[in-house]
């Protein structure tokens, strides 16, 4: 073997993890987060939690993945320990489909079927179509993503390829076979399975590389197997650092997954190894190939599950044991608002996960408004100091999310994504803005209430009926903003005008009363502060709703988009516009006349 062997199978080694990690990234962006939320919701029987963790470590290539995530939904109190062994164990099983799909580089045989599956064969064939892919997206996210996973799986398997032929040579050179003979003492192959796994992370990586060494000619079953037991143990290191910090179950999740592995080696060690000083496998000294490691593999984690599922409340016993304390769920007071920094190895999820936050600041944005609204003609104390206890709250929301998102946007996230966190990060201040304006209304009923102030009846009524034009532009924004509905959020800027054109009526109606001595200048303060917060609400429900519809088309902007309406478009405004007015009568005359054509 001479200097550009070396080469090449440092080269091969190179791209084999480099295609293990784009086609991570590529499966990762296509299921979108979805897998992931599936896993935080679906775990409540753990023979489900098993499969789940199995399938989504199947999916996204990467058990690491899997574990530090488990290890962020304890932290972040989403997951109890009891649900987190499960998706540990099944994420041991999920981590084998890898060494099945690099176990095709051994496949040899002249027929035409044979020869389609060998990765030399079809990866060309894969790498093409992913160029395709990646250079004809043209901003298409999910054909962005496929072309990512093809040419991230042909990398791989070039990789995997050139590694193999490159160490063939070692075979002939006899230090490196004294070594692989060396490794087949079990406790020695077990600590270099160990030490290299934790140096690169990656279980399905070591046991790759593995298989490529199988190459040579040179590693036996009994070099193999004790490596492959360590490989196990190894790709602990991953969850054990990314607890470093984490609160005490966190840090427990991830001492389940060392502790499941440990007991699963020294069980199948104990066990295969006083078998074999009774019977002698004969297959032990026989040279491993790709096939058969994957075989040992996947019997070893699937034994290891079988084996220690009874005994699943014992391990988090034993977690507990070893990082005692109170076993209750310890996250921070504003866990509400929490999200864990850890999801940020998975964009994806992590913006499913910011997601779900702003969904949840919009609704509390619509209840503070709502509460807010009602206080000014049925005054409730208790609504009054629920708006107060929303507001920081909100300002927490908007808080965490900005600076979440900010860390987020540095990472390689899809086309889809990236306009979900534009979004996002343009709406939570107009959304924080309108938790704002609802303290204020809330303070203003307050202050009406404290100085024995009321409304004569003509001012009922107008209030009523903005309170409602107002509930409503919150209700179909917030809406509109869950959804993702760009197209209902065209509806929002009509009742936004019809909100400007009431607040002008209630005012000029304000001034013929003051004229006419029906109603006093203190009064007339109030009901400004009124109408001010109320309009602003409206103004800030269409900037959220005027965000959505622009972010699909980048030729407007948020201030541009009515002005490039045609005249055709102008027309269908307004006469939404002159609908939706008749539905907020201010007179007992419009009233009437509402209830006759009703």
């Amino acid at each position: 073997m001479d200097i550009f062997s070396v080469l090449n199978m440092i080269g091969g080694l190179s791209l084999f993890l480099y295609g293990m990690s784009v086609m991570g990234d590529g499966l990762s962006k296509m299921a979108g987060g979805k897998l992931e939320a599936i896993l935080e919701k679906l775990t409540k029987k753990r023979i489900f939690a098993v499969l789940l963790g199995a399938g989504v470590t199947a999916v996204i290539q990467s058990s690491s993945a899997t574990t530090v995530m488990v290890v962020g939904f304890v932290n972040s109190g989403i997951m109890k320990l009891s649900q987190a062994v499960g998706i540990i164990m099944g994420a041991n099983i999920g981590t084998t489909v890898t060494s099945w799909m690099l176990s095709l580089t051994g496949i040899k045989g002249s027929t035409i079927w044979l020869q389609l599956l060998k990765p030399s064969s079809f990866s060309p064939v894969l790498a093409a179509l992913g160029i395709i892919f990646l250079m004809t997206s043209k901003g298409e996210s999910k054909k962005k993503d496929v072309g990512g996973i093809l040419l991230g799986f042909a990398i791989l398997m070039f990789g995997m390829e050139t590694m193999s032929g490159a160490v063939a040579g070692l075979a002939e050179i006899p230090a490196f076979t004294r070594m692989m003979t060396a490794f087949s003492n079990p406790l020695l192959g077990l600590i270099v399975g160990a030490v290299l796994t934790a140096i690169i992370q990656s279980s399905s990586a070591s046991v790759g590389i593995l298989q490529a060494l199988c190459a040579t000619g040179a590693v036996h079953y009994s070099v193999a197997v004790p490596i492959i037991m360590g490989q196990n143990i190894g790709t602990c290191i991953t969850s054990i650092i990314s607890s470093i910090g984490a609160n005490k179950n966190a840090r427990r999740a991830a001492m389940i997954h060392l502790y499941f592995n440990l007991i699963g080696t020294t069980i199948f060690m104990v066990v295969f190894y006083s078998i074999n000083a009774v019977v002698d496998f004969a297959f032990l000294g026989q040279s491993a190939n790709a096939a058969g490691i994957a075989v040992i593999h996947s019997l070893f984690n699937i034994g290891a599950v079988i084996c220690l599922f009874p005994f699943s409340d014992g391990l988090v016993k034993l977690a507990e044991l070893t990082i005692p304390g109170d076993s209750e769920k310890e996250v921070p007071e504003e866990s509400n608002v929490y999200i864990d920094e850890r999801f940020l190895e998975n964009p994806a999820f992590a913006m499913e996960l910011c997601r779900a936050k702003a969904r949840e600041m919009a609704e509390l944005v619509q209840t503070s408004i709502g509460l807010a609204t009602e206080a000014l003609l049925d005054y409730n104390p208790d609504g009054v100091k629920e708006v107060e206890r929303l507001e920081p709250v909100v300002d927490q929301y908007e808080d965490v999310l900005g600076s979440y998102l900010v860390t987020l946007s540095s990472k390689n996230i899809s086309v889809e994504d990236s306009r979900s966190m534009s979004i996002i990060l343009h709406s939570i201040s107009d959304l924080e803005r309108i938790s704002d304006h609802a303290l204020d209304i809330a303070n203003s009923a307050k202050e009406m209430h404290k100085k024995e102030l009321s409304f004569s009846q003509p001012v009922r009524r107008e209030i009523a009926a903005i309170n409602s034009a107002v509930m409503d532009i919150c209700t179909l924004t917030v809406d509109c903003f869950c959804k993702d509905d760009n197209e209902k959020a065209t509806h929002v800027e009509p009742l936004e005008e019809v909100i400007d054109t009431l607040t002008k009526r209630i005012k000029e109606n304000h001034i013929k009363r003051l004229k006419k001595g029906k109603s006093s200048i203190e009064m007339g303060f109030v009901l400004e502060d009124i109408l001010t917060g109320l309009e602003r609400v409206s103004d800030h429900c269409s900037n959220i709703a005027l965000e959505l519809i622009t972010s699909y088309d980048n030729d407007y902007s948020t201030h541009e988009y009515y002005k490039n309406f045609s005249d055709e478009e102008r027309a269908s405004f307004y006469n939404e516009y002159e609908k939706l007015l008749k539905q907020y009568p201010l007179t007992k005359k419009e009233i009437k006349k509402l209830e006759k054509a009703e």
